[in-house]
């Protein structure tokens, strides 16, 4: 791209609008015109003040400007963006679903004691680092030009690097978990029982189609869950 503003325009719209608004939250809070604890996930005061935005704002902020903050900016520009581009090409409704089931796990398991945090950005990349890393599980992947391995290990690698560097443990998990749950519903059980237990909603499709969100899709553009693996991700039939 000759200019920032040409990639920016090339990037596919989910992971565009994403990354934009972690970039947005995240910068008024750095210079104080949002307060985090006006955006923070509480449950407290979702359900006795009736502070709903919470659930939504909270994934949003990725923390202070930092390394981390820069890395996780990249980490939705890189494998958000290949994902978009890649297995979920012309199908940006299933993307969207994808990111919308994956939200709602990530509210739902934050709801556990022991799993509570208030924000849930950092889950979300991770939830799409961990798609990626299934999606692409071969690639080889240098961290920091000391490492390499399979891209299948990226997600653990990373999360042991947040808690060698004094990194919160739970966010990074919950984002995991919420990305295994995702794949195991829509790849893994399809593989080895024939049902698909998680499909996109018809008003996902009518939403996307509505705003005129991404190409256009082909409806009997669908993965192929007959062939591939736990180790190997999965291709696609088009037109079948």
């Amino acid at each position: 791209m000759s200019s920032p503003a040409e990639f920016y325009n090339s990037l596919p719209p989910i992971s565009k609008a994403y990354g934009t608004l972690c970039l947005l939250f995240t910068t008024a809070s750095q210079f104080g015109l949002i307060h985090p604890a006006y955006i923070a996930l509480i449950y407290r005061r979702v359900f006795t003040r009736l502070e709903v935005w919470r659930l939504i704002t909270n994934f949003f902020f990725l923390g202070p400007f930092s390394i981390n903050f820069g890395i996780r900016l990249l980490m939705i520009a890189r494998y958000g963006v290949q994902l978009e581009n890649g297995p979920f090409q012309r199908r940006t409704a299933d993307f969207l679903w994808m990111m919308t089931f994956g939200a709602f796990t990530l509210l739902v398991l934050s709801a556990i004691p022991w799993f509570q945090t208030p924000f849930l950005g950092v889950s979300s990349v991770f939830m799409l680092l961990y798609v990626w890393s299934r999606e692409f599980p071969n690639a080889n992947i240098n961290i920091y030009g000391l490492v390499t391995l399979k891209a299948f290990y990226l997600p653990w690698a990373m999360l042991a690097m947040d808690v060698i560097f004094g990194s919160k443990l739970i966010p990074d998990l919950l984002g995991i978990i919420a990305g295994h749950m995702y794949y195991f519903l829509t790849v893994l059980y399809p593989l080895s029982s024939g049902k698909k237990l998680l499909k996109t909603p018809m008003w996902v499709h009518k939403l996307v189609r509505r705003w005129r969100i991404g190409a256009p899709t082909n409806p009997r553009a669908q993965p192929d869950t007959t062939t591939g693996g736990a180790f190997r991700g999965r291709s696609y039939r088009i037109g079948e």
